[in-house]
């Protein structure tokens, strides 16, 4: 299942007991009819996914959907196994030549390069 939207959050990586177990959360704003913010949990390797992503971007996740029981009550969890980033910052490609300056060797010559 993939879930898109806006990076809301992005959480620090945490060790979680005594054998190192690690995981990190992305928060996702989706633009549903009513927005709607989605916590995906990343476990073990995958938390390096997110060392990239940065709130505002846009992003589509792949995720897995499951839940478990404990003492009679039931919890859902949403963990992200892939994270492709839709809008990435581009370069400004309107920038006259004319205007960058030429690199100057310290004894003041025009460099070749």
């Amino acid at each position: 299942m993939q879930i898109e939207g806006t990076v809301r959050h992005v959480g620090q990586t945490e060790s979680v007991g005594s054998n190192g177990f690690q995981k990190r959360l992305l928060v996702v704003e989706t633009a549903d009819k009513y927005d709607n913010l989605c916590p995906i949990e990343f476990k073990k390797d995958k938390c390096a996914l997110l060392d990239q992503v940065t709130a505002g971007q846009r992003v589509t996740v792949d995720v897995n959907i499951g839940g478990r029981e404990y003492n009679g009550r039931y919890f859902a969890s949403i963990t992200g196994w892939k994270v492709a980033v839709a809008e990435r910052m581009q370069p400004p490609t309107n920038i006259p030549v004319s205007n960058v300056p030429e690199p100057i060797s310290p004894d003041g010559d025009i460099l070749p390069f």
